[in-house]
Protein backbone atom coordinates (compact mmCIF):
# COMPACT_ATOMS: atom_id res chain seq x y z
CA UNK A 1 0.00 0.00 0.00
CA UNK A 2 1.08 3.60 -1.08
CA UNK A 3 0.28 6.45 0.28
CA UNK A 4 0.23 7.63 -3.45
CA UNK A 5 -1.86 5.17 -4.31
CA UNK A 6 -5.34 7.07 -4.29
CA UNK A 7 -3.44 9.95 -6.21
CA UNK A 8 -1.48 8.73 -9.14
CA UNK A 9 -0.65 12.75 -10.35
CA UNK A 10 1.56 12.57 -6.52
CA UNK A 11 3.51 10.06 -8.45
CA UNK A 12 5.21 12.20 -10.40
CA UNK A 13 5.19 15.91 -8.69
CA UNK A 14 7.82 14.18 -5.89
CA UNK A 15 10.39 12.96 -8.51
CA UNK A 16 9.76 16.29 -10.33
CA UNK A 17 10.55 17.76 -7.31
CA UNK A 18 13.78 16.37 -6.56
CA UNK A 19 14.67 16.76 -10.14
CA UNK A 20 14.08 20.41 -9.39
CA UNK A 21 16.72 20.19 -6.31
CA UNK A 22 19.05 18.09 -7.94
CA UNK A 23 19.34 19.84 -11.52
CA UNK A 24 17.97 23.02 -11.08
CA UNK A 25 20.11 24.59 -8.63
CA UNK A 26 18.23 24.41 -5.69
CA UNK A 27 15.43 26.82 -6.29
CA UNK A 28 12.59 24.47 -4.52
CA UNK A 29 14.97 22.83 -2.00
CA UNK A 30 17.54 23.90 0.27
CA UNK A 31 19.40 22.26 2.89
CA UNK A 32 20.49 19.01 0.94
CA UNK A 33 22.89 18.16 3.81
CA UNK A 34 22.67 14.38 4.61
CA UNK A 35 20.86 13.76 8.12
CA UNK A 36 21.76 10.56 10.67
CA UNK A 37 20.62 10.34 14.06
CA UNK A 38 19.14 6.98 16.55
CA UNK A 39 20.74 4.32 14.03
CA UNK A 40 19.60 5.90 11.36
CA UNK A 41 21.26 5.89 7.99
CA UNK A 42 21.88 9.82 6.46
CA UNK A 43 19.15 10.94 3.99
CA UNK A 44 19.00 14.15 2.26
CA UNK A 45 16.02 15.71 1.76
CA UNK A 46 15.89 14.86 -2.15
CA UNK A 47 16.12 10.79 -0.79
CA UNK A 48 13.21 11.17 1.97
CA UNK A 49 10.90 12.65 -0.61
CA UNK A 50 11.64 9.45 -3.37
CA UNK A 51 11.54 7.42 0.03
CA UNK A 52 8.18 8.44 0.78
CA UNK A 53 6.68 8.03 -2.99
CA UNK A 54 8.49 4.71 -3.37
CA UNK A 55 6.78 3.26 0.10
CA UNK A 56 5.01 0.31 -0.31
CA UNK A 57 3.10 -1.87 2.61
CA UNK A 58 0.92 -4.77 3.21
CA UNK A 59 -1.04 -3.17 5.89
CA UNK A 60 -1.10 -1.10 8.40
CA UNK A 61 -2.78 -0.20 12.18
CA UNK A 62 -2.43 1.92 15.39
CA UNK A 63 -4.22 4.95 17.00
CA UNK A 64 -3.78 8.64 15.88
CA UNK A 65 -4.36 11.22 17.85
CA UNK A 66 -5.28 14.40 15.90
CA UNK A 67 -5.03 17.86 17.73
CA UNK A 68 -6.54 20.89 15.98
CA UNK A 69 -6.51 24.82 17.15
CA UNK A 70 -7.28 26.99 14.19
CA UNK A 71 -7.72 29.86 15.88
CA UNK A 72 -11.63 30.03 15.18
CA UNK A 73 -14.09 32.14 16.36
CA UNK A 74 -16.59 31.19 18.99
CA UNK A 75 -19.57 31.14 17.12
CA UNK A 76 -22.26 28.97 17.46
CA UNK A 77 -22.02 26.42 14.59
CA UNK A 78 -23.38 22.80 15.29
CA UNK A 79 -20.96 20.00 15.57
CA UNK A 80 -17.64 22.18 14.99
CA UNK A 81 -16.99 22.77 18.52
CA UNK A 82 -17.28 19.02 19.60
CA UNK A 83 -14.53 18.80 21.79
CA UNK A 84 -12.58 16.33 23.40
CA UNK A 85 -13.92 13.03 23.46
CA UNK A 86 -16.27 13.66 20.92
CA UNK A 87 -17.48 10.74 18.30
CA UNK A 88 -19.20 12.97 15.71
CA UNK A 89 -17.36 13.39 12.67
CA UNK A 90 -18.10 17.00 12.25
CA UNK A 91 -15.97 17.71 15.61
CA UNK A 92 -12.78 17.01 13.97
CA UNK A 93 -12.25 20.88 13.32
CA UNK A 94 -11.42 21.45 16.71
CA UNK A 95 -10.04 20.15 19.72
CA UNK A 96 -7.92 16.89 20.34
CA UNK A 97 -9.21 13.15 19.06
CA UNK A 98 -8.36 9.82 19.10
CA UNK A 99 -9.14 7.47 16.35
CA UNK A 100 -7.91 3.67 15.38
CA UNK A 101 -7.17 2.82 11.55
CA UNK A 102 -6.49 0.00 9.90
CA UNK A 103 -5.30 -0.10 6.08
CA UNK A 104 -5.05 -3.49 3.98
CA UNK A 105 -4.56 -1.94 0.56
CA UNK A 106 -6.84 0.53 -1.18
CA UNK A 107 -9.82 -1.31 -0.95
CA UNK A 108 -9.83 -2.11 2.76
CA UNK A 109 -9.96 0.70 5.60
CA UNK A 110 -11.18 1.44 8.30
CA UNK A 111 -11.26 4.90 10.62
CA UNK A 112 -12.77 4.84 13.80
CA UNK A 113 -13.42 7.91 16.11
CA UNK A 114 -13.12 7.36 19.51
CA UNK A 115 -15.50 9.42 22.04
CA UNK A 116 -16.16 9.69 25.37
CA UNK A 117 -19.75 8.43 25.01
CA UNK A 118 -19.48 6.27 21.87
CA UNK A 119 -17.65 6.14 18.29
CA UNK A 120 -18.10 6.75 14.51
CA UNK A 121 -16.83 4.60 12.14
CA UNK A 122 -16.32 4.91 8.52
CA UNK A 123 -15.79 1.08 7.14
CA UNK A 124 -14.51 -0.04 3.66
CA UNK A 125 -14.66 -3.17 2.30
CA UNK A 126 -14.67 -3.56 -1.41
CA UNK A 127 -17.59 -2.18 -3.00
CA UNK A 128 -18.94 -1.84 0.45
CA UNK A 129 -18.75 1.57 2.66
CA UNK A 130 -20.33 1.69 5.67
CA UNK A 131 -20.56 4.70 7.71
CA UNK A 132 -21.81 3.95 11.69
CA UNK A 133 -22.28 6.25 14.93
CA UNK A 134 -22.45 4.70 17.37
CA UNK A 135 -24.14 7.11 20.18
CA UNK A 136 -27.21 7.84 17.58
CA UNK A 137 -27.64 4.30 16.85
CA UNK A 138 -26.97 4.68 13.07
CA UNK A 139 -25.51 2.82 10.12
CA UNK A 140 -25.91 3.84 6.51
CA UNK A 141 -24.71 1.98 3.67
CA UNK A 142 -22.97 2.17 0.31
CA UNK A 143 -22.33 0.01 -2.44
CA UNK A 144 -19.89 1.53 -4.84
CA UNK A 145 -20.08 1.41 -8.85
CA UNK A 146 -18.05 -1.66 -10.23
CA UNK A 147 -15.39 0.78 -11.75
CA UNK A 148 -14.82 2.02 -8.28
CA UNK A 149 -14.74 -1.27 -6.64
CA UNK A 150 -11.88 -2.43 -9.09
CA UNK A 151 -9.63 0.25 -7.59
CA UNK A 152 -10.62 4.02 -8.88
CA UNK A 153 -10.93 5.46 -5.08
CA UNK A 154 -12.13 8.42 -5.97
CA UNK A 155 -15.18 8.16 -3.90
CA UNK A 156 -18.40 10.51 -5.63
CA UNK A 157 -19.17 13.21 -4.24
CA UNK A 158 -21.43 13.05 -0.73
CA UNK A 159 -19.41 9.87 -0.56
CA UNK A 160 -17.56 9.43 3.01
CA UNK A 161 -14.88 7.17 2.42
CA UNK A 162 -11.95 6.67 5.04
CA UNK A 163 -9.65 7.35 3.10
CA UNK A 164 -10.38 10.76 2.33
CA UNK A 165 -11.00 11.68 5.62
CA UNK A 166 -7.64 13.87 7.06
CA UNK A 167 -7.15 11.59 9.62
CA UNK A 168 -4.33 9.88 9.00
CA UNK A 169 -0.57 11.10 9.05
CA UNK A 170 -0.52 9.95 5.27
CA UNK A 171 -3.46 11.73 4.22
CA UNK A 172 -2.08 15.16 5.88
CA UNK A 173 1.48 14.04 4.08
CA UNK A 174 -0.40 13.77 1.08
CA UNK A 175 -1.70 17.21 0.83
CA UNK A 176 1.87 18.67 2.42
CA UNK A 177 3.14 17.24 -0.68
CA UNK A 178 0.96 17.97 -2.98
CA UNK A 179 1.82 21.81 -2.05
CA UNK A 180 5.57 21.32 -2.80
CA UNK A 181 6.34 24.15 -5.81
CA UNK A 182 9.41 26.18 -6.73
CA UNK A 183 8.01 28.71 -3.50
CA UNK A 184 8.91 26.18 -1.25
CA UNK A 185 12.28 25.37 0.25
CA UNK A 186 12.10 21.89 1.45
CA UNK A 187 14.91 20.85 4.34
CA UNK A 188 15.61 18.54 6.79
CA UNK A 189 15.60 18.25 10.66
CA UNK A 190 17.56 16.00 12.69
CA UNK A 191 15.43 12.95 13.44
CA UNK A 192 12.75 11.97 15.83
CA UNK A 193 10.83 9.39 17.98
CA UNK A 194 7.35 9.18 16.68
CA UNK A 195 5.11 5.95 18.53
CA UNK A 196 8.57 4.63 19.63
CA UNK A 197 9.78 4.34 16.29
CA UNK A 198 12.39 6.63 14.89
CA UNK A 199 12.22 9.19 11.97
CA UNK A 200 13.79 11.30 9.81
CA UNK A 201 12.05 15.07 9.84
CA UNK A 202 11.41 16.73 6.85
CA UNK A 203 10.82 20.54 6.65
CA UNK A 204 8.73 22.63 3.80
CA UNK A 205 8.61 26.10 4.51
CA UNK A 206 6.46 28.30 2.10
CA UNK A 207 8.16 31.27 0.50
CA UNK A 208 5.21 33.23 -0.18
CA UNK A 209 4.78 36.25 1.44
CA UNK A 210 1.48 36.20 2.50
CA UNK A 211 1.14 32.59 3.61
CA UNK A 212 -0.15 32.08 7.24
CA UNK A 213 1.68 28.47 7.03
CA UNK A 214 5.28 29.13 9.08
CA UNK A 215 6.13 25.72 8.19
CA UNK A 216 4.90 21.89 7.61
CA UNK A 217 6.76 18.82 9.54
CA UNK A 218 6.59 15.64 8.45
CA UNK A 219 8.12 13.12 10.25
CA UNK A 220 8.91 10.08 7.98
CA UNK A 221 9.40 6.12 9.31
CA UNK A 222 12.87 5.66 9.03
CA UNK A 223 12.61 1.86 8.23
CA UNK A 224 9.27 2.01 6.54
CA UNK A 225 9.20 5.06 4.85
CA UNK A 226 5.71 6.16 5.96
CA UNK A 227 4.84 9.35 7.51
CA UNK A 228 4.04 9.05 10.91
CA UNK A 229 3.18 12.70 12.00
CA UNK A 230 2.41 15.75 10.43
CA UNK A 231 2.63 19.73 11.90
CA UNK A 232 1.62 22.88 10.72
CA UNK A 233 3.02 25.77 12.65
CA UNK A 234 1.34 29.29 11.78
CA UNK A 235 3.02 32.59 12.08
CA UNK A 236 1.76 34.09 14.60
CA UNK A 237 2.24 31.34 17.21
CA UNK A 238 4.87 28.57 18.34
CA UNK A 239 3.00 25.74 18.73
CA UNK A 240 1.55 23.58 16.29
CA UNK A 241 -1.96 24.86 15.41
CA UNK A 242 -2.78 21.30 13.81
CA UNK A 243 -1.23 17.83 14.60
CA UNK A 244 -1.80 14.01 13.41
CA UNK A 245 0.54 11.68 14.52
CA UNK A 246 0.66 7.69 15.15
CA UNK A 247 0.62 6.84 19.14
CA UNK A 248 0.67 3.24 18.17
CA UNK A 249 1.47 2.13 14.82
CA UNK A 250 1.91 -1.40 13.59
CA UNK A 251 2.81 -2.47 9.86
CA UNK A 252 1.23 -6.02 10.45
CA UNK A 253 -1.54 -6.46 7.82
CA UNK A 254 -4.82 -6.36 9.90
CA UNK A 255 -6.69 -9.40 10.01
CA UNK A 256 -10.11 -9.40 7.71
CA UNK A 257 -12.57 -9.35 10.45
CA UNK A 258 -11.73 -5.53 11.03
CA UNK A 259 -13.72 -4.79 7.71
CA UNK A 260 -16.69 -6.67 8.30
CA UNK A 261 -19.39 -4.69 9.70
CA UNK A 262 -22.61 -6.27 11.05
CA UNK A 263 -24.89 -3.71 12.41
CA UNK A 264 -25.44 -4.24 16.25
CA UNK A 265 -29.09 -4.77 17.54
CA UNK A 266 -30.74 -1.53 17.84
CA UNK A 267 -29.50 0.06 14.80
CA UNK A 268 -31.12 2.10 12.50
CA UNK A 269 -29.78 0.78 8.37
CA UNK A 270 -30.49 3.10 5.93
CA UNK A 271 -28.88 2.40 2.35
CA UNK A 272 -27.36 5.33 0.83
CA UNK A 273 -27.47 6.50 -2.80
CA UNK A 274 -23.89 6.98 -4.54
CA UNK A 275 -24.29 9.77 -6.77
CA UNK A 276 -23.02 9.19 -10.39
CA UNK A 277 -23.97 11.98 -12.43
CA UNK A 278 -20.77 13.60 -11.81
CA UNK A 279 -18.81 10.85 -13.42
CA UNK A 280 -21.12 10.49 -16.38
CA UNK A 281 -20.02 13.76 -18.29
CA UNK A 282 -16.68 11.95 -18.92
CA UNK A 283 -17.85 8.62 -20.04
CA UNK A 284 -17.76 7.62 -23.61
CA UNK A 285 -20.78 8.00 -25.42
CA UNK A 286 -22.55 10.17 -23.07
CA UNK A 287 -25.00 12.72 -24.11
CA UNK A 288 -23.52 16.45 -23.33
CA UNK A 289 -25.90 19.50 -23.25
CA UNK A 290 -25.79 21.94 -26.62
CA UNK A 291 -26.49 25.29 -27.14
CA UNK A 292 -29.90 24.90 -27.38
CA UNK A 293 -30.44 22.64 -24.36
CA UNK A 294 -31.37 23.87 -20.66
CA UNK A 295 -28.38 22.95 -17.98
CA UNK A 296 -26.98 24.40 -14.84
CA UNK A 297 -24.95 26.86 -16.55
CA UNK A 298 -27.68 28.46 -17.66
CA UNK A 299 -28.18 31.80 -16.86
CA UNK A 300 -31.70 32.63 -15.40
CA UNK A 301 -32.97 35.67 -14.41
CA UNK A 302 -36.97 35.12 -13.89
CA UNK A 303 -37.40 32.47 -11.29
CA UNK A 304 -39.39 33.63 -7.95
CA UNK A 305 -35.99 32.91 -5.64
CA UNK A 306 -33.58 35.44 -7.68
CA UNK A 307 -34.78 38.44 -5.60
CA UNK A 308 -32.47 39.56 -3.34
CA UNK A 309 -33.03 42.06 -0.13
CA UNK A 310 -33.71 45.20 -1.54
CA UNK A 311 -36.15 44.43 -4.28
CA UNK A 312 -33.68 44.32 -7.05
CA UNK A 313 -33.64 40.94 -9.87
CA UNK A 314 -30.31 39.18 -9.24
CA UNK A 315 -29.34 36.15 -11.74
CA UNK A 316 -29.10 32.97 -10.49
CA UNK A 317 -25.54 32.49 -10.34
CA UNK A 318 -24.97 29.17 -12.27
CA UNK A 319 -23.52 30.77 -15.44
CA UNK A 320 -19.64 29.63 -16.67
CA UNK A 321 -18.28 32.47 -14.90
CA UNK A 322 -19.31 31.70 -11.70
CA UNK A 323 -17.60 28.59 -11.36
CA UNK A 324 -15.14 28.68 -8.23
CA UNK A 325 -11.40 29.44 -9.78
CA UNK A 326 -8.05 29.80 -8.19
CA UNK A 327 -6.38 32.93 -8.09
CA UNK A 328 -2.86 32.88 -7.48
CA UNK A 329 -0.36 29.74 -7.25
CA UNK A 330 1.32 27.55 -4.50
CA UNK A 331 1.21 28.21 -0.66
CA UNK A 332 -0.48 31.86 -1.77
CA UNK A 333 -3.49 30.36 -3.91
CA UNK A 334 -7.09 31.62 -3.06
CA UNK A 335 -10.06 30.16 -4.18
CA UNK A 336 -12.57 32.26 -5.13
CA UNK A 337 -16.83 31.10 -5.38
CA UNK A 338 -19.89 31.93 -5.42
CA UNK A 339 -22.55 31.62 -2.87
CA UNK A 340 -24.56 28.68 -3.66
CA UNK A 341 -28.67 30.73 -4.24
CA UNK A 342 -31.81 28.30 -3.97
CA UNK A 343 -32.40 26.27 -6.54
CA UNK A 344 -35.26 27.31 -9.04
CA UNK A 345 -37.99 24.65 -8.94
CA UNK A 346 -37.30 23.04 -6.22
CA UNK A 347 -39.94 21.35 -3.27
CA UNK A 348 -41.96 23.52 -0.81
CA UNK A 349 -39.70 21.40 1.78
CA UNK A 350 -36.21 21.89 0.20
CA UNK A 351 -36.41 25.54 -0.25
CA UNK A 352 -38.02 25.73 3.44
CA UNK A 353 -34.89 24.30 4.11
CA UNK A 354 -32.55 26.16 2.12
CA UNK A 355 -34.06 29.22 3.18
CA UNK A 356 -33.60 28.31 6.77
CA UNK A 357 -30.10 27.40 6.03
CA UNK A 358 -29.55 30.88 4.35
CA UNK A 359 -31.13 32.81 7.31
CA UNK A 360 -28.70 30.84 10.12
CA UNK A 361 -25.48 31.66 7.62
CA UNK A 362 -26.63 35.46 7.44
CA UNK A 363 -26.80 35.60 11.37
CA UNK A 364 -23.74 34.08 11.74
CA UNK A 365 -21.62 35.79 9.08
CA UNK A 366 -23.12 39.12 10.75
CA UNK A 367 -20.83 38.07 14.09
CA UNK A 368 -18.29 38.49 11.94
CA UNK A 369 -16.15 41.42 11.94
CA UNK A 370 -16.88 44.23 8.94
CA UNK A 371 -14.64 45.07 6.26
CA UNK A 372 -14.47 47.17 2.66
CA UNK A 373 -11.86 47.73 0.15
CA UNK A 374 -11.89 48.82 -3.40
CA UNK A 375 -13.11 45.51 -3.65
CA UNK A 376 -16.52 46.25 -1.76
CA UNK A 377 -17.21 45.19 1.34
CA UNK A 378 -17.84 41.92 3.04
CA UNK A 379 -17.45 39.87 6.64
CA UNK A 380 -13.98 38.36 8.00
CA UNK A 381 -13.40 35.01 9.38
CA UNK A 382 -9.30 35.38 10.49
CA UNK A 383 -7.80 32.15 11.88
CA UNK A 384 -4.20 31.38 12.73
CA UNK A 385 -3.43 29.67 9.47
CA UNK A 386 -6.61 30.61 7.43
CA UNK A 387 -8.30 33.77 6.16
CA UNK A 388 -12.40 33.51 4.94
CA UNK A 389 -14.30 36.61 3.39
CA UNK A 390 -17.60 36.55 2.81
CA UNK A 391 -18.67 39.28 0.60
CA UNK A 392 -22.01 41.25 0.61
CA UNK A 393 -22.38 40.67 -3.34
CA UNK A 394 -22.31 36.90 -2.31
CA UNK A 395 -18.74 36.10 -2.87
CA UNK A 396 -16.99 33.54 -0.86
CA UNK A 397 -12.77 33.67 -0.47
CA UNK A 398 -11.37 31.38 1.42
CA UNK A 399 -7.36 30.61 1.68
CA UNK A 400 -4.49 29.93 4.21
CA UNK A 401 -3.27 33.91 3.85
CA UNK A 402 -3.43 36.55 5.55
CA UNK A 403 -6.51 38.83 5.28
CA UNK A 404 -4.56 41.36 2.32
CA UNK A 405 -3.59 37.88 0.43
CA UNK A 406 -7.56 37.34 -0.20
CA UNK A 407 -8.40 41.14 -0.55
CA UNK A 408 -5.41 40.95 -3.67
CA UNK A 409 -7.03 37.76 -4.78
CA UNK A 410 -10.05 39.65 -5.17
CA UNK A 411 -8.65 42.45 -7.21
CA UNK A 412 -7.43 40.29 -9.17
CA UNK A 413 -10.24 38.15 -10.06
Amino acid sequence: MSIFERNPNLRWAVPAVTAVVLVGGGTAAGGLRAIAGDGLPARTAAQLLVDVQQARLDGLSGTVVQKSDLGLPDLPIAGASGGAGSSSLTSLISGTHTMRVWFAGPDQARMALLGTLGESDVIRNGKDVWVWASQDKTARHYVLPAHDAAGDNKAAPGMPAPSDLPTSPQAAAEQALAAITPSTQVTTSGTATVAGRSAYELVLRPREATSLVAQVRVAIDGTEHVPLRVQVFAKSVADPVFEVAFSAVDFARPDAAQFTFKAPPGTTVTEGKVPTHAREGSKPGAVKPNSNTPDSNTLNSKTPDSKAPGGKVMAQRHSAADRPKVVGQGWGSVLVATMPAPTAGSSESSSARDGQGIEQLTKLVGLLPKVSGSWGSGHLMAGTVFSVLLTDDGRIVVGAVTPEGLYAALAGS
